[in-house]
């Protein structure tokens, strides 16, 4: 019975041991499988992390012009996830891998730029940074005022004449520019709330003599970006807002409020101290602008009789000096209705911070823009006489 017994499980032994060989055999192949796939999936992400391998990527120089924005702190990957996003280029890779090679993408400025649909990553990276590509950059300097200034042949480019070149791109054959004309309606007929006047402005503004100079003095000296394709309100909402907050990096209006000014009329006194002195001389124009409002003494600044005439000199014709109007400080007591021009961080600081003194008269007396202050018209006269003989009198 015993011998019976062990020849039986003797023979089941021999039949489940080819089982437990085969259950290993499956289980081994089963973890090489899966070793394999976990392997191959982490290969993969390594891959396209590190940038390796295969892409998209469009072939040639592309289709159709475009406008392409790079914003401020953007990295080569944020402008060639946009790049994509916009149809530029097939992957952000192909524009990223075609950068690696190309140092002067690192020093593509913010902007806005024409490029081209479906551009290879190689293409896209050289019309990127071709200077012809940039598009829409605005610079406006300090004393610029918002209609040209002529001086006999030549003529100094106002703002609206600036934003007016800034605003024109050609795309796919076609030049796209708002006019000087669109620029000067929108400033005279729009809702200056809604245009992104700041709102300590927007009254004095609204009350200019002359609606075309309602913006005068609202555009900060700077470099701003106009996009081409957009419209004249679009472009002065943006540029006044940019604007606006380039004012208060300056500290309006908060800075009038020690002055005994309101903030437009300290803004107003910027744009006299701009155009009638140099910068080393603005906190004393500035004073003696004070001076005079305070003595009740008329400013008789050349600059605002030579503002409606739009010319750039110094001096001013004694028939012009006799001409009435509410910008003509030799007839009128007390500030222009509005600024002359636009004015610098440094010239509203002088506004709001004039330098001690008792001075009520200058004079330009050097060549090189300097100023001679006087107290009194006899010390004053004596300058005039220097101004001329140093040839800065004219």
């Amino acid at each position: 019975m015993t011998d019976e017994l062990d020849l039986f499980e003797e023979q089941e032994d021999r039949t489940e041991r080819p089982r437990r060989d085969r259950r290993r055999l499956k289980l081994a192949v089963l973890g090489t499988v899966l070793l394999l796939i976990i392997g191959g999936g982490a290969y993969y992400g390594w891959r396209q992390l590190s940038g390796i391998g295969d892409y998209d990527d469009f072939a040639g120089s592309g289709e159709s012009d475009v406008v392409f924005e790079v914003k401020p702190g953007d990295s080569t990957g944020d402008i060639g996830n946009r790049l994509h996003d916009q149809g530029i280029v097939a992957s952000s890779r192909a524009f990223v891998a075609a950068a690696e090679d190309d140092s002067k993408v690192r020093a593509v400025q913010p902007g806005y730029y024409v490029m081209r649909t479906k551009s290879s990553g190689q293409a896209a990276v050289s019309k990127i940074t071709d200077e012809q590509s940039r598009v829409g950059n605005l610079q406006i300097r300090a004393g610029t005022q918002l209609d040209d200034i002529a001086a006999g042949q030549n003529v100094t480019a106002g703002v609206l004449t600036l934003i007016a070149k800034a605003s024109c791109a050609e795309l796919n054959g076609t030049k796209t520019c708002v006019s000087v004309e669109d620029l000067r309606k929108v400033a005279e007929t729009a809702d200056l709330t809604a245009l992104g006047v700041p709102e300590w402005a927007v009254a004095d503004a609204n009350r200019a003599p002359e609606p075309r100079r309602r913006l005068e003095g609202l555009v900060m000296p700077d470099v701003y970006e106009v996009k081409p394709g957009t419209s004249a309100e679009e472009v002065w909402q943006k540029l006044l807002a940019d604007s606006s907050a380039r004012m208060q990096a300056a500290g309006m209006p908060a800075i009038a409020d020690a002055t005994g000014f309101t903030p437009y009329q300290v803004l107003t006194m910027g744009s006299l101290v701009q155009r009638e002195a140099v910068s080393a001389d603005f906190s004393k124009v500035s004073r003696v602008t004070y001076n005079r409002l305070a003595q009740g003494m008329k400013l008789e600044y050349d600059s605002t009789v030579n503002y409606v005439l739009d010319r750039p000199a110094i001096l001013t014709k004694p028939e012009d000096r006799a001409k009435a109007g509410p910008y003509n400080t030799y007839a009128n007591l007390g500030l222009p209705p509005t600024p002359i021009a636009a004015v610098s961080k440094e010239a509203l600081e002088a506004a709001s911070k004039p330098a001690d003194g008792a001075w009520v008269f200058f004079v330009r007396c050097e060549k090189n823009g300097l100023s001679c202050f006087a107290n009194t018209f006899e010390e004053h006269k004596a300058n005039v006489k220097r101004a001329q003989d140093n040839g800065a009198y004219n």
